[in-house]
């Protein structure tokens, strides 16, 4: 993709975020084919929004190329939250284990070190409500979609706490509950097991990029799955021994 078709791509993206209309698809000549043209159009729609950048999405397969998405300021909330489904109409959840930065991590040459990331790190319980610019059902390709931030809507955690080191965080145990109900319960069921991986990974994408900054969170990927609720639901995620979140998706 050139620079133009890039732009274009990400124009309407953004037009699908201001007015909620949902589309079917990027057209056939601005749909990304590598993940770095889904990561540059990404870019382009943060340059085009003009928002804060509060934080990130990461993932890190074992095999395969590492990929980010962008959370904008506003969007991530302390729990207990009461979110809007005119903003998030999708109502969809996932279990996670976010960490936010406690201090900057500037760029720089080296790459930093895991022991150098987690050392400025505070970790919490996190919900990840995805809400996608493409229709529910629509069918596109996962390039597309992380074009999109890989489908980001809001982030709703917990407290953060510097307490975390001695936890297994890839084998917490993890209670996912939908009006009081236990949707899910299980030990570990994160993708690597290992959340502080995906946070380095991501400390060092961006570190090519400026740097993250004091305040960013990251969260590193689902245990739980995507589960989509409806309006008046109140979803709930406990790993024990981090702590939980709640959210509620509030009737328009």
């Amino acid at each position: 993709m050139n620079k133009q078709q890039i732009e274009r791509a990400a124009h309407i993206l953004v037009q699908a975020r201001r007015d909620m209309k949902p589309l079917a698809g990027l057209p056939e000549d601005l749909k990304p084919t590598t993940i770095d043209e889904a990561h540059a159009i990404q870019d382009a729609v943060s340059h085009q929004l003009g928002r804060l950048i509060a934080g990130f999405k990461a993932m890190a397969p074992a095999e395969g190329d590492p990929t980010r998405g962008i959370i904008y300021g506003g969007t991530i909330q302390a729990s207990p939250c009461n979110l809007p489904t005119s903003i998030v109409p999708q109502c969809g959840v996932e279990g996670e284990v976010a960490f936010v930065f406690r201090r900057d991590l500037p760029p720089r040459a080296a790459p930093y070190s895991r022991n150098e990331v987690a050392a400025v790190l505070d970790a919490c319980v996190a919900i990840e409500v995805v809400h996608s610019r493409f229709a529910q059902k629509a069918p596109v390709s996962n390039l597309e979609k992380l074009a999109d931030s890989i489908s980001n809507g809001a982030l709703v955690h917990d407290t953060p706490r510097s307490d975390w080191r001695d936890l297994q965080l890839g084998q917490l145990k993890v209670k996912l509950t939908v009006n009081g109900e236990t949707r899910l319960e299980k030990v570990g069921g994160h993708a690597t097991g290992d959340p502080l991986g995906v946070a380095v990974v991501l400390a060092n994408i961006w570190r090519e990029k400026g740097g993250v900054r004091a305040g960013q969170f990251v969260t590193c990927g689902s245990f739980t799955g995507l589960i989509y609720l409806k309006p008046g639901d109140v979803c709930g995620v406990l790993f024990e021994g981090l702590g939980s979140a709640e959210v509620t998706f509030a009737k328009p």
